[in-house]
């Protein structure tokens, strides 16, 4: 299986857990998922390097806290841009991504593949 199709379903497995675990995430349909995680995987891979580069003198002066924050608005972001997605507030959304992220890493390093090393994301 290819890195990205596996980084895929991890992903959305792990978004899938999420909205099945916290009351404040919700996904409608299997569809909804699907896009809420290549939509996620274009904002972390592309757009947040460049902003948390942009941002990086609060991140150091927060002393990393502000990274945090970020991974927390751009899952509400995913939310917004995708129909069927949606984050009740952003409590919801910063333990959301915590969550995911815990999911994905430990899913990550169940499938992943020879000579890889499990990621956080």
């Amino acid at each position: 299986m290819s890195g990205f199709l596996r980084h895929w379903i991890v992903l959305a497995a792990s978004l899938g857990i999420t909205a099945w675990v916290l009351p404040g995430v919700h996904v409608d349909s299997l569809a909804a998922l699907l896009v809420a995680a290549i939509v996620m995987g274009f904002l972390n891979a592309v757009i947040k390097p460049v902003v948390a580069f942009l941002t990086l003198p609060v991140t150091i002066l927060t002393l990393g806290l502000f990274y945090l924050v970020l991974n927390g608005i751009f899952f509400a972001l995913a939310a917004t841009v995708v129909p069927g997605f949606e984050v009740r507030g952003f409590g919801s959304a910063l333990l959301g991504w915590l969550v995911m992220s815990i999911f994905a890493w430990f899913l990550g390093s169940l499938f992943q593949g020879p000579g890889q090393r499990a990621r956080l994301h």
